[in-house]
């Protein structure tokens, strides 16, 4: 399976969309908000134009990006959102959410989704109590999600949990327990609670064309 290893930022510039694939760095020395700072001071920023199919296709990168999947377990996910009941565009987004890298985010223990998907694979995460090392790992309602206490005077972690109070980052469909290092998947997220800047319907219309 490919894997990108190239600098984040250039995604970003791309797309000319944030896509938080750094933590810290997105808020305080981000690419996208220095070239939206030139504009506003005259300067001019070149974009090529996009056809109606480029248009779709970015949208669909940018999930993809900033989710960290490769195009078939991406595509993968799209398909069985697909055959859920209710809307796919949201469906699928909901699967997006609540996978375990991102639910470790979203709770505060890592700055961002590289860092979070690094204490799954080490083992420090662990789901109603057992030890899961799969990032795509599919919460349900009502899950407990708790961070290895060890890492509780971790330089990263301590770090990670700090940003997060600060900018109130933890969406209200979870439940948190700062003392026991635990999150719960209270019920699933609103659409506007998504962590994902994408419009969802163009993704759909991408895979159905």
């Amino acid at each position: 399976m490919s894997r990108y290893i190239g600098p984040s930022c250039k995604k970003c510039r791309k797309l000319d969309c944030k896509l938080f694939l750094k933590g810290t760095k997105c808020y305080t020395n981000c690419v996208i908000d220095k070239l939206a700072a030139a504009t506003k001071r005259g300067g001019k920023v070149r974009k090529a134009k996009v056809s109606e199919y480029g248009i779709r296709l970015q949208e669909k990168q940018k999930a993809r990006l900033q989710s960290g999947m490769s195009e078939i377990p991406f595509h993968n996910m799209f398909a069985t959102a697909a055959k859920a009941e209710g809307q796919t565009g949201e469906n699928f987004l909901r699967k997006l959410e609540t996978r375990l890298d991102n639910i470790v985010r979203r709770l505060g223990f890592a700055v961002s989704l590289k860092a979070a998907r690094q204490l799954v694979l080490h083992g420090y995460v662990t789901v109603n109590g057992k030890a899961v090392n799969v990032p795509s790992y599919q919460l349900r309602v009502g899950d407990k999600v708790t961070l290895d206490k060890s890492l509780a005077e971790n330089v990263q972690v301590k770090q990670a949990l700090t940003d997060a109070e600060k900018r109130n980052q933890r969406p209200s469909f979870l439940e948190y327990d700062s003392e026991k290092l635990t999150g719960k998947l209270l019920r699933w997220p609103d659409r506007a609670e998504s962590s994902y800047p994408v419009n969802e319907q163009l993704i759909v219309e991408y895979y159905s064309r």
